[in-house]
């Protein structure tokens, strides 16, 4: 007797064994597509573990590169993407994003009341933000200065204030390069219109061409080269190497980070759902899960960077109350959100862009 018992329970384990996977592919997953280091593992955890599901990441390292792979098919393989807010235009009229439902998500409450109705998606109709911050300049005021009343673009553009350190211009899309030189020249940073971007460009080139000038980075790369003497000033973004100027104020006090009076940068990067995501349901929850006050500081605390949620102000590191990171009315009146360009003028950007890099 203890043969066919012996066969049945083989068959049985067999039979576990074949529905494991089954059970696997079963279990509810949310594709995100993000930004890399972007998310804390611990968050990720948290979400699986409460919405007893799993999480898998892909990376991107431009706008242009999601955009593109959405494009291509992969709005219906994400749940959730990371774009900037001036990206957000172009992926609604390529009818990448769907269309939030306000209901489905209770802690946008939470969300700051200058976030709550933003000029580059009124209503939050396609995103929620995720991280804030802004966009200036990190200098090292052993090698440069900038003397009283100086605009602070005056430190990229101005041959006479940095005759011999190496500098760098911030790359990608150039909007924000280009903003800064509009910014210096008198036009504003959120300058549009071919004309003024023609002469933003003209001095780019004159920029490029000097002999100290060693091209151009990301913000993230740009503040690994001026905390290690590399370059003497670059385009950065606010918040990490804010963060390394108050937490380590002796190693770096040379360092220092403006936004220029003539004008700078604020950019949010928001969370969106794409038009075909595979599992709208959990991307929702995802969102809400974000929002959260405390999961809302945990995200700004691992990341370093400006928090959109009100909620979470309690739970955030000292540093990351500070002016650095939270600005007065008198730093946020300086701030543009950079132009959401589309159609003609999109193109037309582009194409004084590509000439720009052509040189």
């Amino acid at each position: 007797m203890r043969k066919p018992f012996k066969i049945l329970a083989k068959t049985s384990i067999a039979l576990a064994l074949a529905c494991t996977p089954l059970l696997a592919e079963a279990m509810p997953t949310l594709y995100l597509y993000n930004w890399t280091d972007y998310m804390s593992p611990n968050i990720i955890k948290k979400f699986e573990e409460k919405y007893h599901c799993k999480v898998v990441q892909n990376y991107y390292n431009s706008l242009g590169e999601m955009s593109a792979k959405l494009e291509a098919g992969g709005d219906s393989q994400y749940d959730i993407v990371i774009p900037s807010n001036y990206y957000i235009k172009r992926m609604v009229d390529a009818g990448l994003l769907t269309k939030l439902d306000p209901k489905l998500i209770p802690n946008l409450k939470n969300l700051m009341p200058q976030f709550q109705n933003p000029e580059y998606d009124p209503h939050n109709t396609y995103s929620v933000p995720y991280q804030w911050g802004m966009t200036g300049i990190g200098y090292d005021s052993n090698k440069v200065n900038l003397p009283a009343n100086t605009d602070g673009w005056a430190l990229l553009f101005d041959p006479k204030l940095n005759e011999q350190y190496p500098f760098a211009l911030l790359g990608g899309s150039g909007q924000d390069t280009i903003g800064a030189a509009c910014a210096y020249l008198g036009y504003g940073f959120n300058c549009k219109g071919t004309a003024d971007w023609m002469k933003a460009a003209k001095l780019i080139v004159a920029t490029e061409k000097r002999h100290n000038f060693v091209g151009f980075m990301d913000g993230t790369p740009a503040r690994h080269a001026l905390t290690k003497g590399v370059i003497a000033a670059g385009i950065m973004f606010s918040g990490t190497i804010s963060y390394d100027i108050l937490k380590h104020p002796k190693k770096f006090g040379h360092i220092h980070y403006i936004l220029p009076k003539s004008g700078a940068e604020i950019w949010v990067d928001n969370m969106c759902i794409p038009k075909n995501a595979p599992d709208k349901t959990l991307a929702y929850d995802f969102i809400n899960f974000i929002l959260s006050p405390k999961i809302g500081a945990e995200l700004s605390n691992y990341n370093n960077y400006a928090s959109p949620n009100a909620a979470s102000a309690t739970y955030l590191k000292p540093l990351l109350k500070t002016p650095y990171f939270l600005p007065g009315k008198e730093i946020l009146a300086r701030l543009k959100y950079l132009p959401q360009l589309a159609g003609k003028e999109l193109t037309e950007y582009n194409q004084v862009w590509t000439e720009v890099r052509s040189q």
